[in-house]
């Protein structure tokens, strides 16, 4: 088989952050891990399930560090690559942060892929690391079952300037930066379904940098950021009102949707991964009636390099959708708003 020919996908069991632990379990598990070292300059931990650690250099620099990898959501090795390196460095933009390094993190078959093959997989991951404006410094490999890439990042930000998933205000507007349907796209893709115009709605998303985040943070009506991947929409919107405190109503209406996704969920093409996201928050959410199944499938579907979700103060709206017009995401919405009360989601139509 030629690097062209192999279908990367066949070799792992889920893909993208599809293939991430549950919310649900992931908290199961969690709960029993003892509590480590918390000294005074580490200023984002693990006690809200943000995007990225913080760590204070001194009174003008934070360090934030992350690491996010996954197995092929595509069969082209060069577009694997990019696509995981572009969701690993999202991480570090939604904290407000410059990226300034990143390491690569290598798992592959070694007796089944060719050199050539993993190869342009690093290709991908770097070109995105050239994109972004840093170099790709080192990583770690192994032989592993199933093809594994991705980043550890690391980025600058003012300690003032960290933007966290837990500081959102009732009353805050929501807005997302890209369209939702990625994991329907690539469930589409793996049945055969996905064409060549949808093949590249994908890529074009998925490959977008969120650098966009560095400005948002920049912005003092900007109140929380985060990113949508792999528990959609819902889970990560509901990481950011229990870290606030406070609930959220959304209107499915006002939701950027990927049309060729919309269509294939109308018509059952979804993932698994997004039924097993409900079973785990499922109950912190209130679907008003006439929201219909396809519709539940987009909200907890899993993004793969999703776009950021922002908690800003309703006056500074219209300043946040220009910052994104301008950096060049077209499809950015007002979505919705935090408001007082219980950790629920409500969404109407």
């Amino acid at each position: 088989m030629t690097t062209e020919t192999i279908p990367l996908t066949q070799f792992s069991h889920g893909g993208g952050c599809g293939c991430k632990i549950a919310p649900g379990v992931l908290a199961e598990m969690l709960s029993t891990t003892l509590p480590g070292i918390v000294p005074p300059e580490l200023l984002v931990g693990t006690e809200t399930s943000d995007d990225a650690a913080v760590y204070r250099l001194n009174d003008q620099q934070a360090l934030v560090a992350t690491t996010d990898f996954f197995m092929p959501i595509v069969d082209d090795p060069y577009d694997f690559g990019r696509i995981a390196a572009t969701n690993a460095l999202s991480d570090v933009y939604a904290m407000g942060a410059q990226p300034i390094l990143a390491l690569a993190i290598v798992g592959m078959p070694i007796d089944k892929l060719p050199l050539s093959v993993i190869g342009r997989i690093l290709e991908g991951g770097s070109s995105m690391c050239r994109e972004a404006g840093i170099p790709l410094a080192g990583g770690h490999s192994i032989d592993s079952v199933e093809p594994i890439y991705g980043l550890v990042a690391l980025g600058l930000v003012h300690p003032d300037r960290v933007r966290r998933n837990a500081a959102g205000q009732p009353g805050d507007a929501l807005i997302l930066g890209k369209p939702l349907g990625i994991g329907v796209l690539s469930a589409a893709l793996k049945k055969g379904k996905l064409d060549a115009a949808g093949y590249a709605t994908m890529m074009r998303t998925t490959t977008q940098l969120n650098r966009v985040g560095v400005a948002l943070a920049l912005h003092d009506g900007v109140h929380a950021m985060t990113d949508v991947t792999g528990f959609g929409l819902l889970g990560h919107l509901l990481e950011i009102c229990r870290g606030s405190g406070c609930g959220a109503q959304l209107s499915f209406g006002q939701l950027p949707l990927i049309g060729e996704a919309a269509a294939f969920a109308r018509e059952g093409v979804v993932t698994g991964a997004s039924a097993r996201n409900w079973a785990s928050y499922g109950q912190n959410v209130r679907l008003a009636a006439g929201i219909a199944p396809w519709q539940q499938a987009l909200l907890t579907d899993p993004q793969t390099s999703g776009g950021l979700l922002v908690s800003c103060a309703p006056e500074a709206g219209d300043d946040v959708l220009r910052l994104f017009r301008e950096a060049g995401f077209e499809a950015a919405a007002v979505i919705g708003a935090l408001r007082e009360g219980a950790v629920q989601a409500e969404v109407c139509p």
